[in-house]
C-alpha cells in the first residue's frame, strides 16, 4: 500500500506549542480577573471576592454545598446554570434545597436568562469547577455505561493486540534461528537432525495425518493384496510369536493388523494413530469384540502416554513411495527406543531398496520429448520443471533393462533416523542394448526374525504390482548402452529440510547429475 501523501502539510500549523502558550495565558487572565471580582452571594447581600470563596461561604454559612448539589441531582452545564439562576430568581433557602428529592424544580428553560447580570458564578466552567470527576458523575447513567462498556472494549483490543505482538515477536525469533540454522548447514554434507519428524509441532503435520483421515486411502491398502496378505500370513502364521504378548501398532489405521494380532493370541494390543480414521477402527475392534484386548489411542506416538511401561513387539505398516517417503519409521523407531523391551521385535524386521535401469522410448517421448513442440509451441523450458519431479507408476517389466542393485538395506531392529539419510554408490550391469532413459527404484519386505513362518514381498516391476508401485527416476538425455555394460552411478536420499517427509534423490549416472523430489 502506498504512503499517504500530506497535501496539507504547509496550511496546518503545529499547534502544540501555540496551545500550550494560549493555554497559560487563559489562566493568568482568569486569576487576574479573580483577583479584581466581586461575587455576590446566593442566599444574602454579602460580596466576596472570587467563586472559590463564594462556595466556601455558601456552606459554611448557609450550609449549602453546591459542588454537592452538582454531585446529587447529576448536572451538566446547563443543569448547574438553571440551578444557579433558579436561586437567584426565587431566593430560596439552603433548608428548601436540602429537602429536593427526584425531579429538579429549575428543570425549565427559562432559567437559562441570567438572574444576576454578568453573574461570576455562571462564567466559571464546570468542569473546572468540580473537577473530571465530578463530570463523570454528571453524565447519564446509561451514558456512563456505554462510556466504561467501551473503555473495557478498548482494553480487551489492547490485550488481545499485545498477545499477538508476543506470539509474533516469538515466531519471528523462531524464524531467526531457523534461517540462522539453514545459512550454517548450507552445503553440508551428511543426515538432518535425528528427530525432524519428531520436533513437528502438530499443526505442522496436520496435512500429513489428514490425508489419512479420508476412507479411500484405507480402502486401497486394505485392498492390496500383496501388503495385507504378507502380514496376515507373518502374524496368524506364528501365534508363538504373539502369544501372550503386549503388541504395540504405530499408525494402525482401521485396526487390521492389530485384530491379527489379537486372533494370534496377543494377551494386549495398544493401537495408536493421530488421524480421524481412529474413530471408525474403534467402531470396527467393539464389532468384532475385541475391545477387551485392544485399547485404541488418538494421537501421535511421540506424543501420547501409553498405558504400559514396555511392549514385546511393535507392528507397523510404515513403508512410503521409495520405501522412505513419508518419513513414518522414525516414528517407529522412536517408539522402538522408547518403548520395546529388552529382547522384543519390530515387524517388519527388514527391507532394502533396490535400482534398475529403465529402457522406454515411447514412455520418455511422452514426458519428456513433448515439449520440444507442443501444438507448433516451443515449450522446453517445461522440461527443467518436469524431469525433477520423481514419477510414480506401476512400470512394465520388460521396460526394466539391467539386473537390480540392492543400494541400502535397513535392519528395523537396529537402525538410528541419522542412518536414514544416507549415499551409496552402485553399478547396473546392462541386460539389453538400447538407451537407459530412466532409473526404477522399489523396495522388499521381510518378516523373519525369530519366526518359522517366513514371510516377504517385493514392490518390484517383475512382482504382483501393490499400491506403492514404483518410483521412476527419468533421465533429461538418454544414455545409449550395450548389453553387458557396466553403468557407475551414486544415489544421496536425504529428507527436504523444508517438510521431512518428502525426500529429494540426487543421482550421478555416468557424467549426468540430477536431483528429484518425492512429495
Amino acid at each position: 500500500m502506498a504512503e499517504p501523501t500530506d497535501t496539507h502539510h504547509d496550511e496546518v500549523p503545529d499547534l502544540s506549542e501555540e496551545e500550550d502558550d494560549n493555554d497559560e495565558e487563559q489562566w493568568q487572565w482568569m486569576e487576574e480577573e479573580a483577583d479584581g471580582v466581586s461575587v455576590s452571594c446566593l442566599f444574602c447581600q454579602r460580596s466576596l471576592n472570587s467563586v472559590p470563596e463564594t462556595f466556601q461561604h455558601c456552606e459554611s454559612d448557609h450550609g449549602v454545598n453546591i459542588l454537592q448539589l452538582v454531585k446529587a441531582h447529576r448536572l451538566d452545564d446547563y443543569g448547574y446554570i438553571k440551578m444557579i439562576n433558579y436561586i437567584r430568581t426565587l431566593k430560596c433557602s439552603g433548608e428548601t434545597l436540602a429537602v429536593l428529592d427526584g425531579a429538579v424544580p429549575w428543570d425549565s428553560d427559562e432559567f437559562m436568562k441570567p438572574a444576576l447580570p454578568d453573574d461570576p458564578l455562571l462564567q466559571i466552567d464546570l468542569e473546572e469547577l468540580v473537577g473530571a470527576e465530578l463530570m463523570v458523575d454528571a453524565v447519564a447513567s446509561g451514558q456512563a455505561e456505554a462510556l466504561l462498556q467501551r473503555a473495557r472494549q478498548a482494553e480487551e483490543r489492547a490485550a488481545r493486540s499485545e498477545e499477538a505482538l508476543a506470539r509474533a515477536m516469538e515466531d519471528l525469533q523462531k524464524l531467526k534461528v531457523l534461517a540462522q540454522g539453514l545459512v550454517l548447514n548450507a552445503g553440508r554434507p551428511g543426515p538432518s537432525s535425528s528427530g525432524a519428524v519428531a520436533e513437528l509441532r502438530e499443526d505442522e503435520d496436520e496435512a500429513y495425518f489428514s490425508s489419512y483421515g479420508h476412507y479411500s486411502i484405507h480402502e486401497e491398502m486394505l485392498k492390496d493384496k500383496v501388503r495385507t496378505e504378507s502380514y496376515r500370513d507373518f502374524i496368524c502364521g506364528n501365534p508363538d510369536v504373539f502369544k501372550d504378548k503386549v503388541v504395540l501398532d504405530v499408525g494402525c489405521g482401521t485396526g487390521i493388523l492389530s485384530m491379527f494380532a489379537a486372533r494370534a493370541g496377543a494377551k494386549k494390543v495398544i493401537a495408536v494413530d493421530q488421524s480421524e480414521i481412529i474413530y471408525q477402527a474403534m467402531d470396527i475392534v467393539r464389532s468384532n469384540q475385541l475391545e477387551n484386548t485392544i485399547t485404541l489411542i488418538k494421537g501421535r506416538i511421540e506424543d501420547v502416554n501409553l498405558p504400559v511401561e514396555k511392549v514385546d513387539i511393535i507392528i507397523s505398516e510404515w513403508m512410503g513411495y521409495f520405501l522412505l517417503f513419508e518419513s513414518m519409521l522414525d516414528s517407529v523407531l522412536f517408539a522402538r527406543d522408547m518403548y520395546l523391551a529388552e529382547g522384543g521385535s519390530v515387524y517388519p524386521n527388514s527391507c532394502n531398496i533396490s535400482l534398475a535401469a529403465v529402457g522406454d522410448a515411447e514412455k520418455h517421448c511422452d514426458r519428456i520429448a513433448f515439449w520440444d513442440d507442443v501444438y507448433g509451441f516451443k515449450m522446453e523450458c517445461m522440461k527443467k520443471a518436469v524431469i525433477p519431479e520423481a514419477v510414480v507408476e506401476v512400470l512394465k517389466p520388460e521396460t526394466v533393462i539391467s539386473e537390480p542393485t540392492v543400494i541400502q538395506t535397513l535392519d528395523c531392529n537396529a537402525v538410528t533416523t541419522s542412518e536414514l539419510e544416507f549415499t551409496a554408490d552402485f553399478t547396473l550391469k546392462m541386460t539389453a542394448s538400447t538407451h537407459c532413459t530412466a532409473v526404477v527404484g522399489y523396495f522388499d519386505i521381510f518378516f523373519d526374525r525369530g519366526s518359522t513362518n517366513k514371510v516377504m514381498f517385493s514392490t518390484s516391476p517383475h512382482c504382483t504390482k501393490t499400491h506403492w508401485k514404483q518410483t521412476v527416476f527419468l533421465l533429461e538425455n538418454p544414455i545409449p548402452v550395450q548389453s553387458g555394460d557396466e553403468l557407475p552411478g551414486r544415489i544421496t536420499v536425504r529428507k527436504n529440510r523444508k517438510d521431512p517427509r518428502a525426500l529429494l534423490v540426487t543421482l550421478n549416472l555416468a557424467d549426468w547429475r540430477q536431483t528429484y523430489s518425492l512429495q
